[in-house]
């Protein structure tokens, strides 16, 4: 088993093209782990090896990889940086033990990168911070740090400036060494050491005074002895700095170019230096599934065993395969484990370290690493594994909620049970995904958390289990009510020689108050309408609510009074009586002033206070009603209603408006009246469709 105090298990996170993926195949190549530099552009990079990922030249999954450095063994972790699968990113930050985040020294910082610091603030993770892309046109390290301080929440502790820059960027110095490290050719990673060019010496003396200052404040003695003594030595310097990297206050700041593989030799020296092993993570404080009672698992292998299953895969032809971070005890391969999130138990084989899209065996497994089993029947992402002697349920993560549909059919017929099947597959490896069935349209709906997520998902499906689907946006379920009331003859007179069919209702229909449903009312006096005869006049009326009267949807919020009426002794039957009624509802219907009514969703928009003005005036020109306002350090969030018509494409355009700084979550509310020159289109198109 790894040394527990030697391990390192660091994620990589940053917004979508920092070069994260990029970054990981350098570290591995430094390693010495993999043979060649893989690239993202070429589709060699051992991390990005899904083809849709390929494709897009885009991390879509986490993916996972290990290798050695100065014998310390380091689990590495690449995220997605694009928004549509952030939930990847959430739950990366729960099994990770440290981070590294990635900007890129071309471009600004954007509301995602700010997402991802606020995470990394909210779970007190320990990080390096890797400004990347240095040795590109346009690259600015003075700037991009500004933005740094300015945007994120986290402080930054510079310990490295750049020698050069753009296309000159060939080295950088270590600010507490007093160093100049100059990156060797070919890509190798590696570094020579030299002396500090004379043109940087004021610049690295300023730097060096603000390094001290900002570790000193992480430490009262270390304050102490900055204020009495004006300095602090390269020991205290290093030490002050693990510590205050270890306890999450500051970031130091680390640079390089992963392409061209320059500083990586550098980082793993910082993230063997400075990050924290699972040791000195703090411990995990679970529940015990049988007692209620909070139970602490501490991150070492004399515990009881506990993991948390991070990501769930699935492949056509090698099954499933089940990755999760051992946080206390030990595992071997060959044995059993309990899933108390599921209270069963199952059974494994061999046990894994992953290599990108590779496995090798290990023979066992302790706090910190990541792993996998295969073949598993019953356990699902963010399952919580332990011994069933010791129980424990780990806390999970929220999965981000769909905001996006399709409606989905198989475009071959008869392929209906090939796309559930693909699909059921699919939802196994992506919590974020939802399938439904809407009752009154009868499509199958398909949700997910952006139209890039739920695009992806369809190519998968296609390739992975070779089903096409036709998708579309969901029709939207409309009802009927009536604003009038009336009193209608409903009557059926058949002869066809033989015995006939006779029944003739009389019914009373007015309108209830919204979201009462129907109401029947018997008020036959005197036997006119014999009484087993009743309940198939309901049911005629409840037959003829669900086909609708104006445009096919169902009618709701009515209460319809049976009378009066009359009947045959020989040619009266339940049949023609529902027959009778269901004519008489229909006409009646008609005659009582319908109307459409729209499904009203309850909307929350979440954006930076610039976007404001733009998002109210786009909600306002869907029809929608703002409710509210609620401020929260630089952003807004407004809560409005809106019809659900007007919101079916809303991911992409509130991407579109906020310069994807904006996201939302909706969820049904109630329905409202649709008003008259949109209930006309409604109506024609549905009697377009039907004819």
């Amino acid at each position: 088993m790894q040394e527990t105090k030697v391990l390192r298990n660091v994620v990589l996170l940053g917004q979508g093209g920092t070069g994260k993926t990029s970054l990981a195949e350098a570290l591995l190549y430094t390693a010495g782990k993999t043979s060649r530099l893989g690239k993202v552009d070429d589709g060699s990079s051992v991390m990005d090896f899904e083809p849709e990922e390929i494709n897009k030249k885009s991390t879509i999954n986490s993916a996972f990889h290990h290798c050695e450095w100065k014998k310390h063994p380091l689990f590495l972790t690449d995220t997605p940086g694009d928004d549509n699968f952030f939930t990847e990113v959430i739950i990366a930050t729960r099994v990770g033990d440290a981070v590294i985040l990635v900007f890129d020294a071309q471009s600004g910082i954007k509301y995602q990168t700010e997402k991802i610091a606020s995470l990394i603030t909210e779970r007190r993770l320990p990080g390096i911070i890797f400004i990347n892309k240095l040795d590109k046109e346009r690259a600015d390290f003075n700037t991009t740090l500004a933005a740094i301080k300015k945007s994120i929440p986290l402080k930054p502790a510079v310990i490295q400036l750049p020698i050069g820059s753009e296309q000159n960027f060939r080295g950088v110095v270590d600010i507490i060494q007093g160093k100049a490290y100059y990156f060797e050719g070919g890509a190798s990673g590696k570094v020579k050491v030299d002396s500090i060019p004379a043109d940087l010496a004021d610049e690295v003396q300023m730097a060096r005074n603000e390094l001290m200052e900002t570790v000193a404040e992480t430490s009262d003695s270390l304050i102490e002895r900055f204020l009495e003594e004006g300095e602090l030595t390269a020991e205290e310097l290093q030490e002050g700095l693990k510590h205050g990297t270890k306890i999450g206050a500051i970031c130091p700041v680390c640079l390089g170019g992963a392409t061209g593989n320059f500083g990586t030799e550098l980082l793993l020296n910082t993230i063997v230096d400075l990050l924290p092993s699972p040791l000195e993570r703090p411990a995990e404080i679970g529940t015990n599934p049988k007692t209620k009672e909070p139970v602490e698992r501490r991150p070492v292998p004399e515990d009881p065993f506990s993991a948390l299953v991070c990501k769930t895969t699935t492949d056509p032809y090698a099954g499933k395969l089940t990755i999760f971070k051992v946080f206390s005890g030990t595992i071997t391969a060959d044995s059993s484990f309990y899933n108390a999130t599921k209270e069963i138990s199952e059974r494994f084989g061999q046990l894994f370290v992953l290599e990108g899209k590779s496995q090798k065996p290990v023979p066992d497994a302790g706090p910190g690493m990541v792993v996998a089993v295969a073949k598993l029947k019953e356990t699902g992402t963010c399952d919580t594994l332990c011994t069933e002697a010791a129980p424990v349920v780990l806390p999970g993560v929220t999965p981000a909620p769909p905001v996006m549909s399709y409606a989905v059919t198989p475009t071959k017929k008869g392929d209906e049970e090939k796309v559930f099947s693909a699909i059921a597959k699919v939802l196994e490896e992506d919590i974020t995904l939802r399938l439904s069935r809407e009752p009154q349209t009868r499509e199958i709906i398909l949700s997910g958390v952006g139209q890039v997520h739920l695009d992806v998902i369809l190519e998968k499906i296609k390739r992975k289990y070779g089903v096409e689907m036709e998708c579309r946006p969901p029709k939207v379920p409309y009802k009927e009510t009536i604003r009038g009331k009336t009193r209608i003859q409903g009557k059926y007179k058949k002869q066809s020689g033989g015995r006939g069919q006779f029944g003739d209702t009389w019914l009373e229909i007015e309108p209830l108050p919204r979201s009462s449903g129907f109401e029947f009312v018997d008020k036959i006096v005197g036997g006119s309408v014999p009484r087993q005869y009743i309940p198939a006049v309901e049911k005629g009326i409840v037959d003829a609510m669900d086909e609708g009267a104006v445009a096919g949807y169902p009618i709701v919020d009515v209460m319809v009074a049976l009378v009066d009426g009359s009947y045959h002794a020989v040619d009266s039957s339940e049949m023609a009586f529902k027959i009778a009624a269901s004519m008489g509802f229909k006409k009646g219907i008609l005659q009582a002033n319908p109307v459409l009514l729209e499904p009203i969703m309850n909307i929350s928009v979440s954006m930076p206070k610039d976007c404001v003005g733009d998002v109210i005036g786009d909600l306002n020109s869907r029809r929608g009603k703002v409710l509210g306002m609620d401020s929260a350090e630089n952003r807004e969030r407004i809560d409005a209603q809106v019809p659900m018509s007007e919101i079916l494409r809303y991911a992409p355009d509130l991407t579109s408006i906020t310069g994807g700084r904006g996201t939302f979550t909706v969820s049904f509310s109630h329905y409202e009246e649709l008003p008259a020159q949109l209930a006309e289109k409604v109506i024609a198109t549905a009697k377009a469709a039907k004819a």
